[in-house]
């Protein structure tokens, strides 16, 4: 099997995984049914090349139906999605850092954006957008609908799951739109990056700035 990471790509996120602070786990659901597994297969290979770039970073791959009880655990209900935990000896933290599909094309940027994060402990939001989601009484789930060839939405990505970071309410999701195209078009998405507020109760197109998308939720939490 060819590596999917050519040696240029290796040098350079190994350089930026030096900064890497505390173990990260990848815990990976794919689909091994024959006829689905040839979506799943890159994505499991993608995240196993990253993983290896740093002994900081691991891996685990789980079948989402045969191990559906504990894919319910995260809400993930297809394949192939991941989620980045936090790892403390035997223990692992849950943030609500979930990925829907291949983190392909400019999305790999957000995968190591987001490894940075999670190893960090560290939202890096700002005093006010901290305090708002603090105050936080009931779930917020935010879905960052994008595609491998969008610049842009590598930021709105990272963005949402800072917050998921933050708060232990919000569950943030990356969805590669094209590999989920039934739930792109079940949210009417036309353009991408499309931020969807606890499943349309608000949507924000375009990455737009921190505070006007906690602006954005709030309006959506009115509903």
């Amino acid at each position: 099997m060819l590596p999917l990471l050519n040696d240029k790509i290796t040098t350079q996120v190994k350089a930026v995984f030096e900064k890497l602070q505390s173990p990260v786990m990848i815990l990976f659901f794919g689909d091994d049914e024959p006829e689905m597994n040839e979506a799943s297969a890159p994505a499991r290979q993608l995240l196993e090349e990253v993983a290896a770039l740093s002994p900081l970073l691991s891996f685990e791959a789980h079948d989402l139906h045969a191990e559906a009880d504990f894919a319910a655990q995260f809400n993930i209900n297809a394949a192939p999605s991941f989620t980045l935990v936090s790892v403390d000896e035997d223990n692992f933290t849950d943030y609500g850092i979930r990925y829907k599909g291949t983190p392909a094309g400019h999305e790999f940027t957000s995968l190591i954006s987001d490894l940075m994060l999670v190893s960090s402990r560290d939202s890096g939001l700002s005093p006010e957008t901290r305090e708002f989601l603090h105050q936080l009484t009931a779930p917020l789930h935010l879905q960052v609908f994008v595609t491998p060839t969008c610049p842009y939405c590598p930021r709105a990505v990272v963005l949402a799951h800072q917050m998921a970071l933050e708060s232990e309410w919000v569950e943030a999701e990356m969805v590669e739109a094209e590999e989920f195209p039934a739930l792109a078009n079940q949210f009417s998405v036309s353009g991408v990056p499309q931020i969807t507020i606890n499943h349309g109760a608000g949507t924000v197109i375009g990455a737009v700035p921190e505070g006007q998308l906690v602006n954005e939720i709030r309006a959506a939490l009115r509903k």
